[in-house]
């Protein structure tokens, strides 16, 4: 083999890889972007649900019940309570996510062109595979953002009642918000580090979520192609069954999450079995169900608006690409 033949595929590889790694940028930043406009539009269902499922037995109350003691007390932005760190978690949580599953979904598709496989779509193994991987790193990133996020939306008091938010508990006129970088801060100070990575098992576990949620998308997806091209309100509707499924079968361990994420050091640290063997303990099975109806019907919004806006998105970046003069390098 002559050295220019060498060196023309050595070159073929690299603007092969550098094109792989565009796309994951593309598809990452897509997923951010769909991530994003998903969230603003549904937080105030992610305001009822998470304070739902760290609300005692003794402060239950119905979604409509809710909603206006929270208007009463903080007026309409108390339904936004959080949303900067949640934009912020949700912006880091999916451009990392898409970014490490398009990479490890490259891999794959590799291996099946070496191997002279009859399709190089990705099998359901590969796919729950690459979405552990995807989603193992997300968690690891970004449980800190979501430790505040949860902090600042159940509203959790200084007293000495650790599953008691104060938009709840008490009559009186609440204090003045503290911001994101404010709770770090205090968290930071009260109760170290490790209170970051509170609830990081069960956010672990429920890595579940997102390799069932993808893995049913990309079945059906994978099936409709074969019919049709797959549009956005296609893939609107996939996106909502995969996380309708996904969400109801790990909803315990969500609400688990949560009850750690807002559990301060005024006592041991209970463990993800501790939390749910207590929960069952003083309200019963159903109280591991809490929060359930907003909590799904905003996932399943959130998710079918996430895959309809990122779709959309990843086909303007794709177009966008393609009218960039091919003298200039892809970054």
């Amino acid at each position: 083999m002559s050295r220019s033949s060498t060196l023309r595929k050595e070159a073929a590889a690299q603007a092969t890889s550098a094109a792989q790694h565009g796309d994951n940028i593309a598809h990452a930043l897509a997923g951010a972007g769909g991530g994003l406009l998903s969230m603003t539009l549904t937080y105030p269902l992610i305001t009822l649900s998470t304070r739902a499922q760290v609300e005692s037995k003794r402060a239950q109350s119905s979604a409509y019940d809710a909603v206006r003691r929270i208007v009463q007390r903080e007026g309409v932005t108390g339904l936004y309570s959080g949303l900067d760190s949640a934009l912020c978690g949700i912006g880091v949580t999916n451009f990392v996510y898409y970014y490490w599953y398009e990479w490890t979904r490259a891999i794959f598709e590799r291996a099946a062109i070496r191997s002279s496989r009859a399709s190089k779509k990705l099998t359901t193994i590969e796919s729950m595979i690459a979405g552990a991987i995807a989603g193992s790193a997300t968690v690891l990133i970004t449980n800190p953002i979501w430790v505040v996020n949860t902090r600042m939306t159940a509203r959790q008091s200084d007293c000495s009642s650790l599953d008691l938010p104060t938009s709840f508990a008490t009559p009186d006129k609440p204090a003045r918000k503290p911001s994101s970088f404010t709770t770090l801060i205090k968290l930071l100070k009260t109760e170290g580090p490790t209170a970051l990575f509170a609830g990081v098992l069960p956010a672990l576990i429920l890595v579940a979520n997102p390799i069932l949620q993808y893995t049913i998308f990309e079945q059906l997806k994978d099936k409709l192609e074969k019919r049709r091209r797959v549009t956005p309100r296609h893939a609107f509707f996939l996106g909502a069954i995969g996380k309708l499924l996904a969400t109801s079968i790990t909803y315990p361990y969500i609400t688990v999450k949560s009850r750690m994420h807002v559990a301060s050091r005024q006592g041991p640290r209970d463990s993800m079995m501790q939390s749910l063997k207590r929960v069952v303990r003083e309200e019963g099975w159903t109280g591991l169900y809490k929060g359930i109806v907003p909590k799904v019907t905003q996932s399943v919004i959130t998710a079918a608006l996430l895959f309809a806006f990122k779709d959309a998105l990843y086909e303007m970046s794709v177009q966008a690409r393609r009218n960039i003069p091919a003298k200039l390098p892809l970054i």
